[in-house]
């Protein structure tokens, strides 16, 4: 078996079944929709803030001496530097420059409050049982 069929088989089971990983996150769902909605809310809106806060983040990050000019710059062009840094480096250089570090910071802020409030959910329901 290839790397994909390898991939497939783990997150939704074998041929002819939903299991796996995705079919084991569809069932927990399914037995506690408050606990998914909370879930799915936290997630939400910590990516939201990730993405709004996120030439903020680029500024700080060229603050703090990443990239070429880092900590030289200050207002929108370290923002736009540490944005470009945390993508991977500007277009020209073949990054994916700021908006690839705006996708960087929104999702990484979005996985912290979905394992935050997954952290969360999970204690809730130990100390309920």
């Amino acid at each position: 078996m290839g790397f994909f069929s390898e991939l497939d088989e783990f997150l939704f089971g074998p041929p002819g079944e939903v299991s796996g990983v995705i079919g084991s996150v569809v069932d927990v769902a399914l037995e506690n929709p408050g606990k998914a909605a909370l879930l799915i809310g936290a997630t939400v809106a910590t990516g939201g803030t990730a993405l709004v806060c996120a030439p903020t983040i680029g500024a700080m990050a060229s603050a703090a001496g990443l990239g070429v000019a880092g900590g030289t710059l200050s207002g929108a062009a370290a923002s736009s530097a540490g944005l470009a840094v945390l993508g991977g480096g500007s277009l020209a250089s073949g990054g994916l420059g700021m908006a690839g570090g705006t996708a960087v910071v929104t999702i990484v802020g979005g996985s912290a409050g979905a394992a935050v409030s997954g952290t969360a959910v999970k204690v809730a329901s130990e100390l309920e049982s």
